[in-house]
């Protein structure tokens, strides 16, 4: 029924299918890269077993193999190996029209790189000698094999050193003479470093709408300062993540320049500065069951400069009390939105620094808790928040900081129920200081590199809370194969409250919520819901029904809610494996913990839970669903002060759904 479903192919009449291909012989090239050159390949097999079915047979040619055999002589010529030969060892029939092919190949020698003639027609310091031929050592070393590309690849950046210091007009030749009795190549650099040079006129072309006052500020570049190669891919970087211009290349005009100048030439391709998007989704976790619709614009250059504004529009609807642990009919359904706007001003004081605004008004149902209750009140807040500030770049945007100040105003209400009369609307005032250093190779999909942030807040300028809250990270990412990444992060978190604490007090418990650290979900940890780590407690506040819940619950700690902390400790650590086209797996363990006290870090307190996911890449960021499992014996579950997360399907796993990594 299967093979019916998902076709099947046949054998040609009077042709032989390719089951298998090996090579021998090949101590120093793996099999797969000579596979990947030759154009005799074995059949693919579906789900890895069958053959014939939903992939075409690959057949045999001899004629084929003969091309191949000279194409795997030519790629070993490339990689060193000159005198490396290939040959069709045996071609052995299987039976049924099916052959397996087998390639044996006699390496020889390779030819080694024994040293570099530097040819250059005009000084340099000694720095800029120092860092040329590091530049060189490190694409083409000396005591290796020489290959083809990295002869090409040290050309490159030999000139782009010198292009960076300065030298627009440099050439750079690179030539190996090789001698096969001794097996020894030497490679002859011929170089024409000509005269430093400084930036001149920079002429702009494809601006179409775009204001060039606007255009010229973002390049950052002036004429008179030293040239650099460097400067101008950074000049291309910013016109790019700017979203004004889908492509830029700036590069030296030379034909006809003055001596030491190097006027430049900046080719643009604007992008589209308006958009309208719309898009939906829903979200099915621990805790809730939620249908959504999302509405943006944008317009890149409002009001001209190359001003952005943009609006965000989520509503959704709850379906309560749906969730995975209480997969029923929904009895109400709670309205929820997002609305976002946000206006930025490059070039503010000076051309790295954006200001910025960004109003909020948002409605959600506060649920926190796995235990249904039957006609269990719901409550929800309506946020209006406005927060305004300053952002910049250093370092080729390596660096970031934002200084910002937020207002917040909470305004509790009743979805269902009776609101608890002590439960009063919120003002929060806060001043926050957020900085990044971005060492990844690739800020959406990292296969290398670290990443270090903070995010600093000092509240009381007006408002109730009075706090200083500090929340440092750190992740890395480490490649360990060509579809294979190990990725870590840890993050602690303090926050010093100056006239709150964590209790069941209404005020207390309120402003915890907002101002505290919750840990738990997809994003922090994967084997607890949203909020399922840290201290818990039988309050009225976010659970009206406390009373009836501990009479009718064994467990009585099932009944308590999350009251949130003031330490903070994350640990995560995940294997992503590449599988095919846009799908992708993990393999993860997370750690965490939340103490009630100031300055405390409980780390005989793991909350370890470990788990597989799958990922699918989108252009927004990859889709994930992941299964968490609490392991036993390293959990602390201490009465009603710390929650038993419920059990899916008798079995200690949390399962999540959602968009980009986790971290």
């Amino acid at each position: 029924m299967l093979v019916a479903a998902t076709g099947c192919t046949r054998i040609p009449r009077g042709q032989t299918a390719v089951d298998r291909v090996d090579v021998t012989g090949n101590a120093h090239i793996d099999d797969g890269d000579i596979e990947d050159k030759i154009a005799t390949s074995a059949t693919t097999k579906f789900m890895g077993v069958f053959r014939g079915v939903v992939y075409d047979y690959s057949l045999y040619d001899r004629h084929v193999l003969a091309y191949d055999l000279a194409r795997v002589e030519r790629y070993y010529r490339a990689r060193g190996w000159y005198e490396a030969h290939a040959r069709a060892g045996r071609v052995i029939d299987t039976g049924d029209h099916h052959v397996r092919v087998e390639i044996f190949v006699d390496e020889g020698q390779p030819v080694i790189v024994r040293g570099i003639h530097w040819n250059l027609d005009a000084p340099i310091s000694p720095k800029e000698d120092a860092a040329m031929k590091r530049a060189q050592r490190l694409a083409l070393p000396e005591g290796k094999p020489l290959q083809e590309d990295q002869i090409e690849d040290a050309r490159k950046a030999v000139t782009r050193v010198l292009e960076d210091h300065g030298y627009a007009k440099a050439t750079v030749k690179l030539h190996a003479d090789v001698d096969l009795v001794t097996h020894a190549a030497i490679v002859q650099a011929d170089i024409h470093v000509a005269e430093k040079c400084v930036i001149g006129p920079i002429r702009i072309e494809g601006l179409g709408t775009l204001p060039e006052r606007a255009v010229r500020r973002d390049i950052e570049l002036d004429p008179g300062e030293p040239f650099s190669r460097q400067k101008l891919e950074d000049a291309e970087r910013r016109l790019v993540d700017r979203g004004v211009v889908t492509s830029a290349n700036i590069e030296p005009d030379l034909e006809g320049a003055p001596h030491g100048i190097a006027p430049l030439v900046a080719k643009l391709q604007p992008s589209r500065l308006r958009e309208v998007s719309f898009g939906g989704g829903f979200e099915v976790d621990a805790l809730k069951t939620d249908i959504h619709a999302k509405a943006a614009w944008q317009d890149r250059n409002f009001l001209g400069d190359l001003r952005r504004f943009s609006v965000d529009f989520t509503p959704g609807i709850v379906l309560y009390p749906t969730r995975i642990s209480h997969f029923a009919a929904p009895t109400d359904l709670l309205p929820e939105e997002k609305l976002r706007l946000e206006l930025r001003q490059p070039g503010f004081i000076e051309r790295r620094t954006e200001a910025f605004i960004r109003p909020e008004l948002n409605t959600w149902p506060v649920l926190i808790r796995e235990t249904f209750i039957e006609n269990e009140p719901v409550i929800g807040y309506i946020e209006a928040k406005t927060s305004e500030g300053v952002e910049r770049t250093f370092w080729r945007k390596i660096i970031t900081a934002t200084l910002s100040h937020s207002l917040q105003y909470e305004w509790p209400f009743a979805y269902k129920g009776t609101l608890d009369p002590t439960l009063t609307p919120l003002l929060i005032s806060y001043v926050e200081l957020r900085t990044s250093f971005d060492f990844r190779n690739n800020r959406v999909h990292p296969r290398k590199g670290v990443y270090l942030a903070d995010d600093l807040q000092v509240a009381g300028l007006g408002g109730q809370p009075q706090d200083v809250r500090v929340n440092p990270e750190i992740r890395g990412y480490v490649p360990a194969g060509k579809r294979v990444t190990f990725a870590a992060r840890a993050s602690v978190g303090f926050d010093f409250p100056f006239n709150y604490g964590v209790g069941t007090d209404t005020r207390d418990v309120q402003i915890v919520f907002f101002r505290g650290f919750f840990s738990g979900g997809p994003s922090q940890n994967r084997g607890y819901p949203p909020r399922g780590i840290g201290p818990q407690g039988d309050v009225a506040l976010f659970n009206p029904l406390v009373n009836q819940c501990l009479a009718s619950q064994a467990n009585q700690n099932q009944c308590a809610v999350p009251l949130g902390g003031l330490s903070l400790w994350e640990a995560n650590v995940e294997t992503r494996v590449k599988i095919a086209g846009p799908f992708s797996g993990v393999v993860f363990c997370d750690a965490a913990d939340v103490a009630a006290e100031k300055l405390t870090l409980r780390f005989d307190r793991p909350h370890l839970s470990c788990g597989l996911g799958a990922r699918y890449d989108t252009p927004v960021g990859p889709i994930r669903a992941d299964v968490g499992y609490r392991i036993p014996g390293v959990q602390v579950f201490s009465g009603p002060q710390e929650y038993v997360p419920e059990l899916i399907p008798g079995v200690p796993i949390t399962i999540s759904l959602g968009l980009g990594e986790a971290f």
